[in-house]
């Protein structure tokens, strides 16, 4: 799983996750944005594209955004994108927005463990199994 999480919020959740020892599943790589409006839509197919099995953006609650209106506009772009992704085949379940403050650290796990679990179920993202190895990260 790959997990764009919000500088700000839920980069913050996930780190007090760690540093309270709280379990969850080791296979989410997770990569700090500014923003969760940051997130292009391009970002979610490259990574599914890639061999992730599934994509979590996450960022600050609707009105708590350090950029004031940055999660608006990424709840509107998600929504896009989910019918984009649908229109090209994949599982909506494969992507995931999700709103976790930085207090919020047991959210992160819930919303992670779920997540892992959903895809656990739909199996391996085999939509794009031709490009390469799972493990190499292009920048």
């Amino acid at each position: 799983v790959l997990g764009l999480l919000c500088k700000w919020c839920s980069y913050s959740a996930a780190d007090l996750a760690g540093t309270r020892h709280r379990k969850y599943p080791a296979n989410i790589y997770i990569i700090q944005v500014p923003c969760s409006s940051w997130v292009d839509p391009l970002f979610i197919l490259k990574a599914l594209r890639m061999g992730f099995d599934g994509v979590l953006v996450s960022g600050c609650h609707p009105g708590d955004c350090h950029y004031q209106t940055g999660n608006y506009r990424a709840r509107r772009r998600m929504s896009l994108t989910g019918k984009f992704l649908e229109n090209l085949g994949v599982d909506p379940r494969r992507v995931k927005m999700s709103w976790i403050s930085a207090t919020e650290d047991y959210k992160f796990v819930e919303v992670v463990n779920e997540m892992v679990a959903d895809l656990k179920d739909l199996g391996p993202n085999s939509m794009f199994a031709d490009n390469g190895p799972r493990d190499a990260v292009e920048t």
